[in-house]
């Protein structure tokens, strides 16, 4: 015990150093989706007051960015972690192990993985069924051979599956796993309730939640431009991203239905759209006091996500009002997250 308050003590005081020179700037860590609505703001946090040092925000995909936010409490570490999944239960003990226990959750809006094409792309129509035949690994247990879409359901037409997504550690390539690929198996596989339900995870997990490696999913990295510049480059092609990159390269690029329901911000506010999530802030309650402007920062990040307000001129899909009070209040109050509410 005397030991746990030592560290504390010590992480405290490196923090705390800071905070007379100043010369800690706020340190953002994650997702890549979460990303461009967190350097908005912290561009608006340098411009509201002179002499300000810029927070420094690091795209390495929400699983990355949560194991560097769970490393530990001090100047040395993140104070924000981006997401764009929910924190698990396995990542809040690591943070705890390390002395991170004080979490403060904050969903910042809403977002859809979105599905997209080139303008001059086939027009393709999906299920989520079509989505886990063609990018399973073990589709119904067996290895996945389909080559062409047409494979998949004799409606679509005879072109290669070739879909452009995020990589393992990236909380879209989660969300999508979760919202796509597992509905799309219980709808083609009569046995995956069954699996799940067992005692080992690992048929069901090799089932419904691995993506094939043979080629016709192409991990891009976390930086989602380069899809964008993919499917330009190849019409044919489908990727996966967070909403916000659909928005902002609509001239090119649309998006691909799901059960009938386009990526729109309408039918992801409202919940129709299948790839619809929630994106998350996640902050070191104990950073807040030591690292100077930091509670002014997600303050002003309470100013922003409004529906008429500049995030979701950024793509941002604006949280409903009761939603938005809530968080605004988590964070005037430094609210710590119950991690019994994880799972």
């Amino acid at each position: 015990m005397l030991g746990r308050l030592a560290l504390i003590a010590v992480s405290a005081l490196a923090l705390s150093s800071c905070d007379g020179s100043a010369t800690r700037e706020i340190r953002v860590v994650g997702s890549s989706t979460v990303y461009p609505f967190t350097t908005a703001v912290a561009e608006a946090f340098v411009n509201a007051k002179s002499g300000r040092k810029a927070p420094v925000v690091e795209s390495i995909g929400s699983g990355a960015g949560i194991r560097r936010f769970c490393e530990g409490i001090g100047a040395q570490f993140p104070d924000i972690a981006n997401a764009s999944r929910r924190m698990t239960r396995n990542e809040f003990d690591r943070c705890k192990a390390n002395h991170v226990d004080e979490i403060i959750e904050v969903v910042i809006g809403l977002d859809g993985v979105a599905l997209a094409e080139s303008n001059q792309g086939p027009k393709l129509q999906l299920s989520k069924k079509d989505i886990y035949l063609a990018l399973a690994a073990d589709p119904k247990g067996q290895p996945n051979t389909a080559k062409t879409w047409k494979d998949v359901n004799p409606a679509l037409p005879a072109i290669p599956i070739l879909v452009m997504g995020p990589p393992s550690t990236s909380g879209t390539r989660d969300a999508f796993i979760e919202l796509m690929l597992e509905p799309g198996c219980k709808e083609a596989y009569p046995d995956a309730e069954k699996l799940k339900a067992g005692v080992d995870p690992a048929p069901y997990d090799k089932a419904c939640r691995r993506i094939r490696d043979d080629g016709p999913y192409v991990d891009k990295g976390e930086n989602d431009n380069l899809i964008v510049q993919g499917l330009a480059q190849n019409p044919n092609a489908l990727g996966i991203f967070g909403y916000s990159y659909l928005e902002e390269n609509k001239s090119r690029l649309h998006g691909v239905p799901v059960d009938g329901v386009e990526p729109t911000y309408d039918t992801i506010a409202n919940g129709h759209y299948p790839g619809a999530r929630p994106l998350y802030l996640y902050i070191k309650k104990r950073h807040i006091k030591a690292v100077p402007g930091l509670k002014d920062f997600l303050t002003l990040y309470t100013t922003m996500w409004a529906p008429n307000g500049p995030l979701v001129k950024r793509g941002l899909i604006a949280a409903p009002d009761k939603m938005r009070e809530r968080m605004a209040e988590r964070i005037e109050l430094e609210l710590a997250l119950d991690p019994a509410e994880l799972h």
